[in-house]
């Protein structure tokens, strides 16, 4: 039984082992992160209609990256599948309220999860490079989705402070690495694809916005 265990929680860790091995090369600071078109913020939860705290810095992080010009695009991603929990719209509010312009910001009203996010930013926004924006225990299974999605992307992780739901969340980033080893393996589609959106392509096309100051990292 005990080598049975042993051996479980061997293959349990291969896919994270494995997760972090093939991304950390692509993972960089705010400061080093090489510039691309577009900034790929994904959803991580709503308290009362708002971004939560993670969500938050997160979006401060793209925030930062736009006021440097490292981003010209902000493709905000997250969940809209009911009527009263708009996770893209409250992105976009926060975002357009920290100065970032309205017409810089892109909207995935479909990104359920990681792997549809990806997918989806691909082939129905165009997003061939990018910059993903989460927190640090998420980006080397966001970078290796949106590799498999035919993304070329770096990734900045998000600081924060190791208390239970940073431990939590890590975590829950084991069972997740398993789910992100099939899907790169059988590349299922999306919940909801649809037509191809423009708005990325607009956007970039659109003239720069005005200088907008950045939010502070410790935020």
């Amino acid at each position: 039984m005990l080598r049975w265990a042993v051996a479980l929680c061997v293959l349990a860790l291969l896919p994270p082992t494995w997760l972090r091995l093939t991304q950390d090369s692509r993972v960089r600071s705010e400061q080093d992160v090489p510039s691309e078109p577009v900034a790929v913020v994904f959803g991580a939860g709503l308290v009362h209609g708002t971004p939560s705290a993670y969500l938050a810095h997160r979006l401060d992080a793209a925030i930062r990256l736009y006021a440097a010009g490292k981003v010209q695009v902000i493709l905000a991603t997250g969940d809209n599948s009911r009527t009263s929990y708009n996770e893209p719209g409250a992105m976009r509010t926060y975002l357009v309220a920290h100065g970032v312009p309205s017409s810089q910001v892109v909207l995935d009203y479909a990104g359920f999860d990681t792997w549809d996010s990806c997918d989806r930013a691909k082939r129905i926004f165009g997003v061939d490079h990018a910059v993903l924006v989460s927190q640090s225990f998420h980006i080397d299974r966001a970078l290796a989705l949106c590799k498999a999605a035919g993304i070329d992307a770096y990734g900045v992780g998000v600081d924060e402070k190791h208390d239970a739901t940073w431990y939590a969340s890590g975590t829950r980033e084991l069972l997740a690495a398993d789910k992100a080893a099939l899907d790169i393996a059988i590349k299922p589609s999306p919940k909801f694809l649809g037509r191809q959106e423009p708005g990325v392509a607009r956007a970039l096309a659109a003239p720069p916005g005005p200088h907008i100051p950045a939010v502070p990292a410790d935020r």
